[in-house]
């Protein structure tokens, strides 16, 4: 995929997150660090809104790869990166956002929050990600 259409796609997929948030939750997302935190709230709350239907995997895919874009999108405001497709696994293509020699799998910590333990932090991963980079 060509770097430019990649990064509309991920503007696109965090304005569909910004979106999506205010009308199914009433909760504005401005990509501030303090947002961030909101996106671990929004996760429980498609659960909590929607049970199972939250869990089907369109649902699931598209939850995790809007909040991905968003956290990525205000990532990359605060420090910069750029967004790279891996097709490694042609079944299971994946979207980093890549940081210096560092890679950020935002869609993937939104996963583990939805899918797999909600005791897992989008934000508390994004800290550590902005951590990473004064080391």
């Amino acid at each position: 995929m060509e770097q430019q259409a990649l990064n509309q796609l991920m503007r696109d997929s965090a304005n569909d997150a910004i979106t999506t948030s205010q009308e199914e939750f009433n909760v504005q997302l401005d990509y501030s660090v303090d947002s961030v935190a909101q996106v671990d709230q929004i996760i429980l709350q498609f659960l909590e809104n929607y049970k199972e239907q939250a869990l089907e995997d369109k649902a699931v895919f598209t939850i995790c790869n809007i909040y991905g874009a968003y956290i990525g999108e205000t990532f990359r405001k605060l420090a910069g990166g750029q967004w790279q497709y891996n097709i490694e696994n042609e079944d299971a293509p994946t979207i980093m956002l890549i940081f210096n020699d560092k890679s950020f799998a935002f869609a993937g910590i939104c996963y583990e929050r939805l899918v797999n333990n909600s005791k897992i932090s989008v934000k508390r991963y994004f800290d550590e990600a902005l951590g990473q980079l004064t080391q």
